[in-house]
């Protein structure tokens, strides 16, 4: 007599033991995998970040030499950690301007050097686009939760000229972001 592969009778299935087995290898595996996916995911956060810096930059160089007025890009740190930035005519006192907020996971690293003004620190371009007032400066930001990621705008010259870096394992004249 021929067996039916589908009668009531069959006891097919996974044992206990089975199940707990998989269940520990896909957790071994998660916790390998959710700290470097936390850490990939501060990392777009900052380099999105990065790059919001250096357009509010560009767009305080592009509008001075295009009004014919002096501009300016201004970044602040709020009490809570909040990174915001500006872009306003120098002519308009910072704590006026309109501010827009960078992620909230975003704070501003000791290594930034942009000249600071009343908790603000800005850089000016004239009606040329050029640096109104050297020193020349950087903008560096990292994650609020730490970590040695680190994202970095340069203005590197009296031109106008900007950059961005970011984190090295060694420091350069004392700084890790270059």
């Amino acid at each position: 007599m021929a067996k039916n592969h589908f009668s009531r009778n069959n006891h097919s299935g996974f044992t206990l033991l089975e199940i707990l087995v998989v269940v520990m290898i896909v957790g071994v595996l998660c916790a390998i995998a959710a700290p470097l996916w936390l850490a990939f995911i501060d990392i777009v956060r900052l380099n999105i970040a990065k790059d919001q810096v250096y357009r509010a930059i560009r767009q305080a160089q592009s509008e001075a030499s295009h009004q014919k007025l002096t501009w300016q890009a201004s970044f602040r740190q709020q009490e809570d950690g909040t990174v915001q930035l500006a872009v306003h005519p120098a002519t308009v006192n910072p704590a006026k301007a309109q501010w827009q907020s960078l992620d909230p996971n975003i704070v501003l690293d000791d290594e930034s050097t942009l000249q600071q003004r009343n908790g603000v620190r800005q850089i000016e371009f004239d009606f040329k686009g050029t640096v109104r007032k050297p020193p020349l400066g950087r903008i560096t930001l990292t994650s609020k939760y730490g970590g040695n990621a680190k994202r970095c705008v340069y203005v590197s010259t009296i031109l106008g000229a900007m950059r961005t870096g970011k984190e090295h394992p060694r420091p350069r004249n004392g700084d890790f972001c270059y």
